[in-house]
């Protein structure tokens, strides 16, 4: 079962978004949960937290208590053990969903993700549905990545592009900013997969469901401390399933165009 600290007091209001909810999935981040949580609170006082923490065997889970018994501002979900990154962002989304939200933020507790960049994912949120901080459009930067993970994120992203017919540069990326709104326009009783392919494929379902899409620029950087979650696994799920999804979209609009009707948003080049 999934627990959570007590309820969340009502959160100020992020101008043109409103109540805003930054989740940030942990599993043995004791030496970077405190400092992001800080960085976020500096960054964008008026956003509430929520630690998502898969019973870190490091002690995560008890310096997230700390921080949310000293900070009305923090809220821990303690979760029974590692079921993955989109299985967190999942229970995050419906925690927030409940307590009457209306935007949520994904954010890794490893520092890759400059909370100094939230104000202005934020700021997009005011005319857009999902905000994507991107690593791959004009203005971001990449600090401290080995060439093989650049060739290996940008040839990710070509591929996610060009196989599901997507106009987004990053759609890896899991610095983002959803609207409840978009988040109910899509089927994320559908959502089956993890890490690089879960916010692919989350990307796919809001691109499909026709919300706005808009992509900021951001400064990623290499975590400093910690082991990267990151494994020739979670790669392979990501290039099986955007085959898959690209195969299933081809064919429902050849059967649609067959059919007589539209084709919908799915191009292929």
């Amino acid at each position: 079962m999934i627990q959570a600290t007590d309820t969340i007091r009502r959160p100020d209001e992020v101008p043109g978004v409103g109540q805003v909810l930054v989740v940030i999935p942990t599993y043995n981040e004791a030496d970077n949960v405190a400092a992001i949580v800080g960085r976020v609170r500096r960054a964008a006082p008026a956003v509430r937290i929520l630690i998502a923490d898969d019973n870190s065997p490091d002690g995560t889970g008890a310096i997230a208590d700390a921080l949310a018994e000293n900070d009305p501002h923090v809220r821990v979900l303690h979760r029974e053990g590692k079921q993955g990154l989109g299985a967190a962002y999942l229970a995050g989304f419906g925690w927030a969903r409940e307590r009457g939200y209306d935007a949520v933020v994904e954010m890794d507790a490893d520092g890759s993700h400059a909370p100094e960049d939230l104000p202005a994912l934020l700021e997009a949120a005011r005319d857009a549905d999902v905000v994507i901080g991107s690593r791959w459009t004009s203005g971001a930067r990449v600090v401290n990545w080995p060439l093989r993970r650049l060739l290996l994120s940008r040839g990710g992203n070509l591929y996610a592009r060009l196989a599901l017919g997507m106009p987004v540069s990053d759609a890896t990326g899991g610095y983002r900013v959803y609207r409840i709104s978009a988040l109910d326009a899509i089927d994320l009783e559908s959502v089956c997969s993890q890490g690089y392919s879960f916010q692919v494929e989350l990307s796919r379902l809001a691109h499909q469901a026709g919300v706005r899409i808009v992509e900021v620029p951001i400064t990623f950087a290499e975590r400093e401390h910690g082991d990267s979650k990151m494994s020739p696994r979670i790669v392979a799920e990501a290039l099986w399933r955007i085959t898959r999804w690209g195969v299933q979209d081809r064919r429902q609009a050849v059967r649609r165009g067959v059919n007589g009707t539209s084709t919908g948003q799915v191009r292929w080049p």
